[in-house]
């Protein structure tokens, strides 16, 4: 299925990267310098740049949803575009909130162009979605774009959510919180995605609400992988400082998971993780005890087998819509791929 879901994002790119530059294109100048620059189409300085525009996730999943229910992928690259620029939107707003220095293995945004830019540049990539959808002559679009300005809401929600928990001791913050501030975050969009794809496709409500379904248990699987990946994975693959969201505090799924467990690893880790982040000690050496902790308290066993089971979830919802596994295959494909990918 690896393969399968590499030749998916490649010949979503194919598809999708062509009208996200035209859309992108068409920004004012600073803007689009900005946006350029965070797609890697463009260095710093303006001069072009080979790029990596990310996976392309999202927008495969909505061409995907489209195929699996009988339609034409190419009638919903807009709808698959929008939803690749809301994903962008919410990259250079959470790099700014975040302090992130690193993203794609280059520079954020805001550390080349300052918070202001980095934020308007975002909120110029929401507004491009919409007007993507609302010039999109499809029958399925007027719904795409009110279900598309819905998951912004929710994503928004999810993100007050984060922080506010962020703001919490580390035994302030219970698992049920985090799950569900993780599906507004991650789930939401993944979800809306499926739907966007079932809409331009046809399908009637039930199926478009099954798809959201499996979009959104797959997307909680992608995140609790991502924050396994976040504490060990190789900062050569991932393009971001190892240790970054340990020394950040953040409370990640598999942080949270290891601080419940009761365990002595869990007294340590809490007794690790008390204080303001960015303290002298919080070096490489505090990140890598830091990791060994969690792990000890059974957070990264935890998170990957939490995993499976939403995948599981996401399945039975893949089911309800599209019973046949043959026609449900580049969606199966893709979920397998974020939840078996370690970068």
């Amino acid at each position: 299925m690896a393969h399968e879901a590499a030749e998916i994002l490649a010949s979503t790119r194919a598809y999708v990267d062509p009208e996200l530059r035209r859309a992108v294109e068409s920004l004012p100048g600073s803007m689009r310098r900005i946006a350029l620059y965070h797609f890697g189409w463009e260095h710093a300085d303006g001069t072009p740049a080979a790029g990596n525009a990310g996976k392309a996730i999202r927008p495969a999943l909505v061409l995907a949803a489209v195929r699996a229910l009988g339609g034409e992928p190419a009638t919903a690259v807009r709808a698959a575009a929008a939803v690749e620029l809301i994903h962008n939107f919410t990259l250079l707003h959470d790099d700014v909130m975040d302090r992130d220095t690193t993203r794609r293995h280059r520079p954020t945004a805001w550390t080349v162009f300052g918070y202001a830019d980095a934020i308007l540049a975002g909120d110029a990539l929401q507004a491009l979605a919409q007007r993507m959808l609302a010039e999109d002559p499809h029958p399925g679009a007027p719904a795409a774009a009110a279900r598309l300005a819905a998951c912004v809401v929710e994503l928004c929600a999810g993100q007050h959510a984060d922080c506010a928990l962020e703001r919490r001791g580390p035994d302030e913050v219970t698992l049920d919180e985090c799950l569900v501030m993780a599906e507004a975050k991650t789930g939401a969009l993944l979800g809306c995605a499926c739907a966007l794809g079932a809409l331009y496709a046809g399908a009637d409500r039930d199926e478009v609400d099954a798809l959201d379904g499996f979009g959104r248990q797959a997307g909680l699987a992608f995140q609790l992988i991502d924050d396994v990946i976040g504490i060990w994975g190789d900062p050569g693959r991932t393009g971001k400082p190892a240790g970054a969201d340990l020394a950040a505090r953040k409370k990640s799924l598999p942080v949270v998971a290891a601080l419940a467990s009761g365990t002595p690893a869990a007294a340590e880790l809490a007794e690790l993780y008390a204080g303001p982040p960015g303290r002298t000690e919080d070096g490489p050496a505090h990140a890598t005890r830091v990791a060994c902790a969690v792990e000890r308290a059974g957070g990264r066993d935890w998170a990957q087998v939490h995993a499976a089971d939403r995948m599981s979830l996401a399945i039975g919802q893949l089911a309800r819509a599209i019973p046949d596994p043959e026609s449900a295959g580049g969606l199966l494909a893709l979920a397998e791929f974020v939840t078996r990918r370690t970068h």
